[in-house]
This record gives structure tokens, sequence and C-alpha cells, in this order.
């Protein structure tokens, strides 16, 4: 019977033996999304290293792009927006510039503050990997009904609700 198991129902099986008077039930939920999000991120890192991106890269690039004209934002915007510490978007924001794909100038706003801007090259290496990102979301996607894609959907929408702050509109 347990050569049909799939991985967490194994582990939950052990700890029910091993730790009856425990409730091993969410391991059920949360065993499985944290399975299935290792191997999503796995699958969505191969067109990101297609383009030469890491996923903060590609992440940086997608905020960038989805701003709207003029493609830019600060710097702390950007952290916020792709959830990241400052530092950690400072290190994206130095590999991307290198690699001529943001620039980052004085604000006119603000002349104490940055901003961050994409590059015509950044424009359009971010457009050709968010097309292919769409369809390899889509491909992974179609291991689902479109009934039970929706009623997941749902599901992660009312879960994820229950920690999150929303972000204004236009993250």
């Amino acid at each position: 019977m347990s050569e049909h198991l799939d991985h967490v129902a194994r582990i939950q099986q052990a700890w029910a033996r091993e730790r009856p008077d425990l409730d091993v039930r969410p391991q059920g939920v949360i065993g499985r999304l944290h399975r299935l999000a290792e191997h999503l991120t796995g699958q969505l890192a191969v067109v990101y290293q297609r383009y030469g991106l890491g996923e903060g890269e590609f992440d940086v690039l997608a905020t960038l792009r989805r701003a709207g004209e003029p493609f830019e934002r600060a710097p702390g915007e950007l952290a916020a927006f792709t959830m990241v510490t400052t530092g950690a978007m400072t290190k994206r924001i130095d590999r991307l510039e290198r690699d001529g794909l943001v620039t980052r100038r004085r604000s006119a706003r603000d002349g104490r503050g940055r901003v961050v801007a994409l590059t015509p090259a950044g424009r359009k290496l971010i457009d050709q990997a968010f097309t292919e990102h769409m369809s390899n979301e889509r491909r992974l996607l179609d291991h689902l009904t479109p009934e039970e894609a929706a009623r997941l959907e749902s599901l992660l929408t009312t879960w994820l609700a229950r920690f999150e702050t929303p972000l204004p509109p236009d993250a």
C-alpha cells in the first residue's frame, strides 16, 4: 500500500506511527505546498536562466516594465514590490546596471533620491523573457483542469489574504 503514497503521505504515516499523540494532517497541505513550490521554482528558473537572469533580477525587470512609461521606480519601491531588503535590491540593481539592462540616476523630483529605469535593452529582454515566462506558467498550470485551477486560485487567494496586507494597486 505505501508504494502508492506520495512523499508527504509517507512522512505523515511515519510521524503518525511515531507520534500518535499529534495531529499530522497539516503536513498534508503545508508539506505538499512546500514541495510543489520547490518544483515550480525549479521549472520557472529554467526560463530566467535562458535570459541570463536569476529570479531576483527577473522580478526587478518585471516590476519596472509593469510600472509603465517611463519604466522606472525608486530603489525602495522596487524593494517593497519584490519583498526583499534594500541591501539585496542594491546587489540586483548593480548587476542589472552592469549588464546594461537598467540605469540609475538622481530623481528629478527629489535630488537626494535615486531612480532605477529600464534601458531599451532591458525592456526588450524582459518583454521576451516575460512572454516565455507566461507560456511556461501556462504549461505548468495545464497539469490541472481549468476548474481545478480556478478552485485552487480561489483557495490560495483567501488563505494568502489572511497573511498579507494588500499592496497599492499599481504594485
